[in-house]
């Protein structure tokens, strides 16, 4: 199949701006952040868990878009064995929410609240103006027909996008808590590291299926496993948002001794863990009307 470039006109359609955005800000943000220096950053930020998570998110999703907006201007995507329409819509929707994350993350706290320079500032700036380009991109892609959408595009595809955020999120906060745990109990941060690992593994193949449109060489039909993914999700997130809700009693319990920053990342912890939890929960009652609905057929 010939690769066939496109026209003038389409150089300035939306897509292909908030793309350009997208690959501009990314590499603006990274680039700066990689030129601080010690002294701009947080002293109170012993660890440099959220700063390679700003790192490998903005690199990650710099690559990312910028692969699929090179194949998008040569239109070579058409030889690549993926479902474009949900993998572009998957990308969008995951790197708002990346992105949205590091907007929260870096200023609050990665930077250097009582000596602010002009990079960091820039670095939260960029970062925010990707989140934007990005939310962007995924309203131009939800104005598309659903046959041009995929199965992301739907209101299931976005659930799974959510937990597979709630994820990625969940890591470096459970990184973190694990190097600063000093008043949490051990068994509590194995099992929320072994639920987390689990859903981001469940999250993970299934995307792989979707976007390899592998659903049809399931052994069994394909709604049953992902009603049996979201079954999981819910029993282990319950169990994480639990353990997250004790943290922050035993925390409580010590008063003023327990270290604020120890109270911050159980909190920002039970918050994501409390989102992902109603993602599943949400997604598990789409797949079972679904069932449903196909058991009345």
């Amino acid at each position: 199949m010939p690769v066939i470039v496109l026209e003038a006109r389409d150089f300035t359609s939306p897509l292909f701006l908030v793309r350009t955005l997208e690959v501009l800000f990314c590499c603006t943000a990274l680039s700066l952040l990689a030129s601080l220096e010690h002294e701009e950053l947080n002293h109170l930020a012993d660890h440099n868990t959220f700063k390679i998570f700003c790192m490998f998110t903005w690199c990650f999703f710099f690559t990312l878009t910028l692969l699929i907006h090179i194949l998008s201007i040569i239109q070579f995507h058409s030889l690549i064995p993926i479902s474009w329409k949900n993998l572009t819509m998957t990308v969008a929707v995951l790197g708002a929410l990346m992105s949205l994350s590091t907007s929260v993350v870096f200023p609050w706290i990665i930077m250097d609240h009582k000596n602010i320079s002009p990079r960091p500032v820039a670095a939260a700036a960029a970062s925010c103006l990707t989140t934007l380009a990005y939310i962007a991109e995924s309203f131009v892609l939800s104005t598309q027909a659903q046959e041009q959408r995929g199965y992301m595009g739907s209101m299931p595809g976005v659930l799974k996008i959510l937990q597979l955020w709630g994820g990625c999120q969940m890591i470096p906060l459970l990184v973190e808590v694990f190097i600063l745990a000093d008043r949490v109990h051990w068994w509590q941060l194995w099992a929320s590291g072994v639920s987390c690992g689990i859903c981001v593994f469940l999250s993970a193949v299934t995307l792989v299926v979707i976007l390899g449109d592998f659903a049809r060489r399931c052994l069994l039909p394909f709604d049953r496993f992902l009603a049996g993914f979201s079954l999981i999700g819910v029993l282990l997130y319950m169990l994480a948002t639990v353990i997250c809700f004790t943290k922050i009693l035993q925390l409580r319990g010590h008063g003023p001794s327990a270290p604020t920053k120890n109270m911050e990342l159980v909190i920002m912890e039970t918050v994501v863990s409390s989102i992902t939890l109603l993602a599943y929960t949400v997604d598990l009652a789409f797949s079972i009307k679904q069932l449903c609905d196909r058991s009345h057929v």
